[in-house]
């Protein structure tokens, strides 16, 4: 690295004060309007709405991505600094006490990347999968689901608020559950859905604490409330802060601990796999913490907590996708092991947030652009996942051969596709944080880096290289107009996004007056760029001597021991199964036996008590007068020899 990126560590921008939107960006809630409106009319439509509810979808996802392009480009009209505009759209929650919240939109280079990125994006996946899910009776509701999702997915990014956004948070969720669980007569689909969601509950519970604690603190949950007062809190407030927003990103970003559901999630249809967990709703925990960089840039402690995070969750996916013979499952691992660069490039502070956002728009595009190539596969492959049984589809499925292999060199940073221009940096700025911290986290970028080109070298080989292992009946053959069109476009963006956003300090500049990123001082090919090009040709080569020079077998070898871990996800379901569900059933019996046979016991006690005395006492009472003389006798000489007794 040259320049100043060894000593950026520079104070973050000072916040801006937003402008009221004008012009287009004056009614930017159409925005959401649009895809909302679409999932109005598919769900609650119902049948009549079979024969055209996929263009519908189509129609109201490029119809937001219109009006985001027409919202960037009015942004680009006026100076940097008076680029962030909010809109007032309606009250939500009325004044109580001090809390209130209005739903209000804000617009600024940060979230006009996302929202270009989530519609344009979404809409050729929307695109593809008019295609994909062609013979699907029920096409339409999914097509809902998906615009849904969209809908939700920008309230998140446009928020102006904490409690908004957390709306938006739950609105993705929601459409994940749905989406995941879409083939619901599959038991594995139907476990996979329901393990997403509840493990998105954890860190949706960090998430809400947090909001707690910042009305709680400063009186507001409003961006501009929150970080206009943040630097007047307590560091443990503030630190506190920060890890609770960091617990809430990664449940949604599937980070380690809460990174066990995204492998699962691969039983929902792959359109969902590109949209939702390759493209956009596991970036969210990213745009969290970047959107809330005032709070981490005040608690080193917390911005530490996040690049351990991002560095040991880029390893453990990197080395789950080198075990894994389902084409889906491997890319899955991959994203785990992507979004943990950019968590990594977050935690690094100001010199690392606009970094982050540049690997997260790259991987947008090759990421979206392998998961369509594989769900062309398995179209051609008669819904065929392991990879095992491929082998030799270059020559019959040439389209997406090339639109995957733009997808493969960007992602281990071969030059000039995307990857090079967007993870080097996050490598480099690892390591120019210095001390033992930065060489253990730059150290733990670069491994990635090598394993990345490994695994992704494999699934290129097993998939598209050496002998067809198909099954006879299997007749590949290249995905229609439709599925192959979306994947193109992607593809163009796996080899040109990197470049167009990381040259001349583009997105950088673009990003500075909100994350403060000081402009990089950066060459083409620097020694350490060398250095890990060249450690990922070396590790590309190691995957072509196993897999492209010898036969592949059939059945999986059982492997050695980190290999059989890997097959399992390293253990990760094992480990959250004996850390939080054992203990939490326990607990339930525990529960259960004291609420058996002490809340109840000692109430069933008092009641058996009660009614034996009455029982007894109602013996007493027999109804004949000379008993009740007797009675009255009895007690008067008792009264009176106490008196006596008294007196004496």
């Amino acid at each position: 690295m040259t320049g100043s990126l060894a000593g950026a560590l520079a104070p973050p921008a000072t916040a801006i004060s937003t402008l009221p939107a004008v012009g287009v960006q004056h009614v930017a809630w159409l925005l959401l309007a649009f895809p909302a409106a679409g999932a109005v009319i598919l769900l609650l439509g119902g049948k009549r709405t079979n024969s055209w509810g996929h263009l519908l979808g189509v129609a109201m996802s490029l119809a937001a991505f219109g009006y985001g392009v027409a919202a960037f480009v009015a942004m680009l009209g006026y100076p940097a600094a008076e680029r962030s505009r909010e809109l007032q759209v309606y009250t939500w929650v009325p004044e109580i006490g001090r809390f209130s919240v209005n739903i209000g939109m804000r617009l600024d280079p940060l979230s006009i990347c996302f929202v270009l990125l989530i519609t344009g994006v979404g809409s050729l996946i929307h695109i593809y999968a008019v295609g994909y899910m062609a013979h699907d009776p029920e096409r339409r509701r999914f097509f809902g689901y998906l615009n849904l999702f969209i809908a939700a997915m920008l309230l998140l990014v446009l928020a102006d608020n904490y409690v908004a956004l957390y709306a938006g948070w739950e609105g993705v969720g929601l459409a994940s559950y749905l989406l995941i669980g879409f083939w619901q007569y599959k038991p594995t689909a139907a476990a996979a859905a329901k393990k997403a969601f509840i493990a998105n509950r954890v860190g949706d519970a960090g998430l809400s604490l947090a909001i707690m604690l910042m009305f709680a603190t400063f009186g507001s949950v409003s961006f501009s409330g929150v970080f206009g007062e943040v630097g007047t809190a307590k560091h443990g407030v503030v630190t506190a802060l920060g890890l609770l927003l960091l617990l809430g990103a990664c449940g949604k970003s599937a980070q380690l601990p809460l990174q066990s559901w995204l492998l699962d999630a691969m039983e929902g249809p792959t359109p969902v796999s590109a949209l939702i967990h390759a493209a956009t709703m596991v970036t969210a925990g990213v745009y969290l913490i970047v959107r809330s960089s005032p709070i981490f840039d005040l608690s080193a402690n917390a911005r530490l907590a996040v690049t351990i995070v991002g560095a040991a969750t880029l390893l453990f996916g990197a080395i789950i996708g080198c075990a894994k013979d389902d084409i889906k499952k491997a890319l899955a691992g991959s994203t785990m092991s992507q979004i943990g660069y950019m968590m990594l490039a977050a935690g690094l502070g100001p010199v690392g947030y606009a970094l982050a956002i540049a690997h997260l728009l790259a991987h947008g595009f090759f990421k979206a652009g392998l998961f369509l190539g594989a769900g062309a596969v398995k179209h051609g492959m008669n819904d065929e996942v392991d990879m095992r049984r491929f082998g030799g589809l270059a020559t019959v499925m040439k389209i997406t051969f090339v639109t995957f292999t733009f997808g493969y060199l960007a992602i281990i940073g071969v030059p000039p596709f995307s990857g090079f221009f967007t993870k080097d940096p996050i490598i480099e700025a690892a390591y120019a944080k210095g001390g033992t911290s930065g060489a253990l986290l730059g150290t733990a970028a670069l491994l990635g880096a090598f394993i990345t080109a490994f695994y992704m070298t494999r699934v290129m080989l097993m998939t598209f290289g050496g002998k067809r292992r198909w099954e006879p009946e299997n007749h590949p053959h290249e995905a229609p107009a439709v599925m192959t069109s979306p994947m193109i476009i992607l593809a163009i963006g796996s080899l040109c996004a990197g470049g167009f956003l990381m040259l001349s300090n583009r997105l950088i500049g673009f990003l500075a007056p909100i994350v403060g990123t000081p402009p990089l001082a950066r060459g083409f090919l620097t020694p350490l760029s060398i250095i890990t090009l060249a450690g990922v040709l070396v590790s590309a080569g190691g995957a072509w001597a196993i897999y492209g020079r010898r036969e592949v077998p059939v059945t999986a070898p059982r492997g050695s021991l980190l290999t059989v871990a890997a097959r399992k996800d390293l253990y990760g379901d094992a480990i959250n199964e004996s850390v939080l569900m054992r203990p939490g059933q326990w607990l339930t019996r525990l529960s259960v036996y004291f609420d058996n046979r002490g809340v109840d016991g000692l109430v069933n006690t008092v009641a058996a008590t009660m009614g034996g005395t009455s029982g007894r006492m109602r013996k007493v009472e027999t109804g004949f007068v000379r008993s009740y003389a007797l009675s009255m006798f009895v007690g008067a000489v008792l009264l009176v020899g106490a008196l006596l007794l008294v007196r004496l």
